[in-house]
């Protein structure tokens, strides 16, 4: 699922892997929006989402990124990534109708070995 839009993403965040490294906290990561301003990559942080459960809205659920308004990515920083990562980026797909998300794992010595594109 390679498009012009998630290499840009990715472009982005490699370049802030390059600069910070591997295996700092998650927190840190999350200021890759500092990049994207650089790169003039239109993005949103912290987007909450409603989980709708027989016709009830819970609130309380947020996406970490949402860039180009139209793909969401999920930043983690973890030697080893849960296996609910991606059940976690899938369910959000299907909850916001958006098609495609990345994980990011910049945990990961090679930031390409850490990256997996999501599509529905």
């Amino acid at each position: 699922m390679s498009d012009e839009l998630t290499n840009q993403i990715i472009g982005a965040a490699i370049e802030v892997h390059i600069v910070l490294g591997a295996g700092l906290l998650e927190c840190i990561y999350k200021d890759m929006c500092r990049e994207f301003s650089i790169r003039k990559i239109p993005y949103q942080r912290q987007v909450a989402i409603d989980v709708k459960y027989k016709g009830e809205v819970i609130l309380g659920q947020r996406l970490d990124l949402l860039v180009f308004g139209e793909v969401i990515v999920e930043l983690k920083s973890q030697s080893r990534l849960p296996e609910h990562a991606t059940a976690q980026l899938l369910s959000y797909l299907k909850l916001t109708g958006f098609k495609r998300g990345l994980l990011i794992n910049f945990a990961e010595t090679r930031l390409v070995n850490g990256i997996k594109r999501i599509s529905l």
